[in-house]
């Protein structure tokens, strides 16, 4: 099949959330498709600033059609839009102004779209929430496949959003909790759909003894490694975390060190039992995880947590907020981990995983088998195949899936 796949920035050096997500789709579908990536010049998320040259460039081997934004993000409107639009009475004007700032803003992408909608037999658009998806979505309506990538956040609430859901001529959810989120706001049963999520590249090698002797950790440790923010649970973390530590020491128990590793927005309290590594590579990384005796994730949105997945991919036990119904979700699907609530929860449940070797063990070898039969690459690629088969049969394209 000929298949565009639509994102707001596109790169393979930007290594996380649904840019991440598309790429990796990108180039597993490209395997057997004819994929195309649309895109904007855009690097920056918060400013939509131009960053890379317009035109057709070739990415990982995928053809990647970039367009310039037309004006970067003006943040100070934007929060002031969006406090409104997300928490007091407005009018469609002020949240298509919203939309607009929300960005990224790219008319020359959504009219190349327009004009070229019957060139592809499918528009896969990812994150619903972003200009480039909504718009996109209008031009290649009834082609348009949506990737939400929806967190219950308040623009999910949106009445902006619903006919989006509604229209699409395909959904592809990240986990069951999303789906059920976006059907109860949106009524789109009908629309095709499935729960697919996204797979994990697996290291080739994960070396702990080469992470323990690049930083000198060498005592158990609990693992964090994403965007350092509160709107990722992090602000609590630190928190449960110090005050757990209190209490373990207190009791005559040595805490365990919180590794953190990833860009940092929010500052990390100097604290003897914390430490900060930086920005840290993919090697990097899953040599961390090797190392580490749990994952740590604090996020209180999420709609599906591929951190979790690559600890997982390691046998290694995982600890999440139960605040996130995905998250929780994730960690009693597979068995692969525990969920706290509150504070006490968190020490609790530090204090069980840090002391209990056979659960630790059972927790990441059910996490792995959750692994296996989610979310590796066959997998995720069949289950594609398979709603794209369906649509195709429906819509009457003769080059339906290859075999």
């Amino acid at each position: 099949m000929r298949l565009a796949l639509v994102v707001q920035r596109y790169g393979a050096e930007i290594r996380g959330g649904a840019e991440l997500h598309c790429r990796l789709i990108a180039e597993h579908l490209g395997e057997k498709h004819q994929v195309t990536v649309v895109t904007t010049c855009a690097q920056d998320y918060l400013t939509w600033a131009n960053a890379y040259p317009p035109g057709i460039h070739d990415v990982n081997g995928i053809p990647v059609w970039r367009f310039p934004v037309r004006k970067a993000r003006d943040t100070d409107r934007f929060g002031r839009l969006q406090e409104r639009v997300f928490h007091r009475k407005h009018s469609e004007a002020e949240a298509t102004a919203w939309l607009q700032e929300q960005g990224p803003y790219s008319p020359r992408l959504r009219d190349w779209v327009a004009t070229y909608r019957d060139h592809f037999d499918y528009w896969i658009s990812f994150s619903y929430r972003y200009w480039t998806t909504f718009y996109t979505m209008q031009a290649a309506a009834g082609k348009a496949i949506l990737v939400p990538t929806a967190e219950p956040d308040p623009a999910v609430d949106l009445p902006m959003f619903e006919h989006l859901f509604r229209s699409a001529r395909g959904i592809v959810f990240n986990s069951h909790e999303e789906r059920s989120m976006i059907l109860a706001r949106s009524a789109a049963e009908d629309v095709p759909a499935d729960v697919v999520g996204v797979g994990i590249e697996e290291p080739e090698e994960a070396d702990a003894e080469r992470f323990r002797a690049r930083t000198g950790i060498r005592e158990p440790f609990i693992f964090y490694i994403g965007r350092i923010d509160a709107n990722k649970g992090c602000r609590q973390l630190f928190d449960f975390f110090q005050r757990a530590c209190a209490r373990l020491e207190n009791e005559g128990v040595a805490p365990p060190l919180l590794v953190l590793a990833g860009h940092s927005v929010l500052p990390i309290p100097e604290h003897p039992r914390i430490r900060y590594l930086g920005k840290v590579d993919e090697q990097e990384k899953y040599d961390a995880l090797a190392a580490c005796t749990l994952l740590i994730m604090p996020s209180f949105y999420e709609s599906l947590s591929m951190v979790l997945l690559e600890a997982w991919a390691l046998n290694k036990p995982v600890l999440v907020n139960g605040h996130c119904d995905v998250l929780q979700g994730q960690a009693v699907r597979s068995g692969g981990g525990l969920y706290y609530k509150d504070g006490d929860e968190f020490r609790e449940a530090l204090r069980l995983l840090m002391s209990d070797e056979r659960l630790r063990e059972s927790c990441g070898r059910r996490g792995r088998t959750y692994y296996r039969d989610h979310y590796t690459w066959p997998v995720i690629e069949d289950r594609y195949d398979r709603l794209l088969q369906r649509l195709a049969a429906d819509d009457g394209i003769l080059e339906a899936v290859p075999e």
